[in-house]
């Protein structure tokens, strides 16, 4: 039975709104979580202030996601790049396979006179 930390939507169209929820990973997006975690609001909004940088919301129960991690919930890439935003995970780089390599150098054939 593998665990999962990942996202659920919710939110009206264009307008997504995600908890960060515990389930199991073969269970459906939006269906029953074990446990939610905190949420995660990806539309950049000022802050209450109304001067500065506008900011993406993250709010996450440390201690409950320090628990799951440590029993061997798996996160899922985005949430692990959430978690590593909150300060309970590094940073996850993810390497590019598909880089260019250099090219090999072709040898000319050389035809003999015979």
């Amino acid at each position: 039975m593998v665990v999962r930390i990942r996202l659920a939507r919710f939110g009206r169209k264009r307008e997504p709104f995600y908890n960060i929820v515990v389930a199991q990973a073969r269970s459906a997006r939006n269906s029953l979580p074990l446990e939610v975690l905190g949420t995660y609001d990806p539309i950049p909004k000022l802050p209450a202030d109304g001067e500065g940088q506008k900011f993406k919301d993250i709010r996450v129960d440390t201690l409950r996601a320090k628990y799951w991690l440590g029993v061997g919930a798996q996160p899922t890439k985005t949430a692990w790049r959430l978690l590593s935003m909150a300060g309970l995970l590094e940073p996850q780089y993810i390497r590019n396979s598909q880089t260019p390599s250099a090219p090999t150098s072709r040898k000319p054939i050389l035809k003999s006179d015979n």
